[in-house]
């Protein structure tokens, strides 16, 4: 770690000497020394401490060394979020579900304890509070995707009422559950909404546990199953919408699609939903139990930022993840504007095609490695049934194991709630786990 001269003004002392020979006084010398003494540079500079920079940081330990690398994230506490899916339905504990961010950190790399106020790549500088400035030689940017509650009137406040939760944040993933236990008789309401969002599949993952629940306590007869999405298909790949659309169909569930969540009124249990092919047109249901997907969009500190696209996501190449426009500068998971969905999944295939990139790069050479877009979803649809959705770029399955991921089974949940977890802890967040690629050219030898 290299600090930019403190009592010796290091590379400023001429600068220094320049002021006492000119007569300025001590207190401006003293003060502009000061500002450089701010001023703190690494090698490598990783933005976030989520799946995707903590991932990085550990690989670019491994390249360049701990002390030259640095991860700036303000949060205490990690979260492995692909269980709060299991959490809302009951069948996990929050609290395995966290570590503290200072034991995922790799030993060694710096942890900066704050947020980045702004982005200067034309100086491969970055600012953090107190007006700190960070430079850097390479800039890893995984800033993760902002959860706007607030994009719906009535919430987040409307979270203080009972019968309301959700399962993408801390704060109220254990609502949900409480949500399903209380259940009595009515409405359960599942929405998607109208934005990008994390995980595609866990919107409707949660209502599928959530039946499953009132079958076995013998309260299905009293609910009204109901999947409101903004959006005009129930899952973007083809083969396994097919898959959900029949175990919706066997279960009894009603899908109202481009019907966007707009207000919630927990006072009186409604929700109002927008019928986005008929702009202004407005529907009211009632509900007994409601599980709101957030509308979610880039973090604040990016939009109208240089490294942005117009959207407000980190624009980078899909295939290499690279900067278009800033060569030191690289982008992962789900900050970036990347055509795939946002998945730890992903993360995973893009930890490994990034760092050959960012190796290549390094040594003034063109990576020849190409993320193909690979990203799973394990579609839960009960408390011991999985449709493992793994797909590419064109929406394309691209499947791991040599068997038809396209139906509902007992081992690929296993998968999802023991193996995945102690995958991500042990070999993503480590550096180690890129992606199922090389055991799937494995388990797929001899076949066509």
């Amino acid at each position: 770690m290299a600090f930019v001269g403190a009592a010796s003004c290091g590379g400023h002392a001429h600068h220094c000497a320049h002021l006492i020979r000119t007569g300025v006084s001590t207190n401006r010398s003293l003060h502009m020394t000061s500002r450089f003494a701010a001023k703190e540079y690494y090698d490598v500079v990783v933005v976030g401490g989520g799946a995707g920079g903590i991932t990085m940081s550990a690989r670019m330990k491994r390249k360049v060394g701990a002390g030259k690398v640095a991860v700036i994230e303000p949060s205490e506490t990690h979260y492995y979020q692909p269980m709060w899916t299991l959490v809302g339905g009951g069948a996990k504990k929050l609290a395995n579900s966290s570590r503290s961010t200072a034991s995922v950190i790799p030993s060694g790399v710096k942890w900066i304890k704050s947020e980045v106020k702004s982005f200067d790549p034309d100086n491969n500088s970055i600012r953090i509070d107190d007006d700190k400035e960070i430079s850097y030689k390479y800039l890893i940017i995984a800033l993760g995707i902002k959860l706007q509650f607030e994009k719906v009137k009535g919430l987040p406040e409307g979270f203080q009422y009972p019968k309301i939760g959700s399962n993408y944040s801390v704060k109220t993933v254990e609502k949900t559950w409480k949500a399903l236990q209380d259940f009595k008789k009515g409405n359960a309401i599942f929405t998607f909404p109208n934005t990008p969002v994390k995980c595609a599949g866990a919107p409707q993952k949660i209502m599928y546990l959530s039946e499953e629940y009132l079958r076995k306590n013998g309260k299905r007869s009293d609910a009204n199953f109901i999947f409101n999405t903004s959006l005009g298909v129930i899952f973007g790949v083809k083969k396994y919408a097919d898959a959900l659309l029949q175990i919706i169909k066997e279960r009894n569930i009603s899908v109202n699609f481009r019907h966007n969540l707009i207000e919630v009124r927990p006072d009186k249990q409604e929700a109002v939903f927008e019928n986005l092919d008929k702009p202004g047109e407005t529907k009211v249901f009632e509900y007994e139990m409601l599980h709101v997907t957030p509308p979610m969009g880039p973090q604040d500190v990016l939009v109208n930022s240089p490294v942005a696209d117009a959207a407000g996501w980190v624009d980078v190449d899909k295939d290499t993840l690279q900067h278009k426009k800033y060569p030191n500068v690289f982008g992962i998971g789900d900050c970036t504007n990347l055509p795939t969905s946002k998945t730890a999944a992903a993360v995973a295939a893009q930890s490994a095609t990034l760092d050959k990139t960012i190796s290549m790069f390094m040594k003034n050479q063109k990576s020849s490695a190409k993320y193909d877009g690979y990203t799973s979803c394990p579609l839960v649809t009960g408390y011991s049934k999985v449709i493992l959705a793994e797909f590419d770029y064109n929406q394309q399955p691209l499947e791991t194991f040599p068997i038809d991921q396209g139906k509902e089974r007992w081992s690929m949940y296993h998968m999802k709630a023991d193996l995945m977890p102690f995958l991500y802890w042990h070999l993503l967040l480590t550096g180690y786990w890129g992606g199922p690629a090389p055991y799937r050219k494995l388990l797929h030898l001899g076949m066509k």
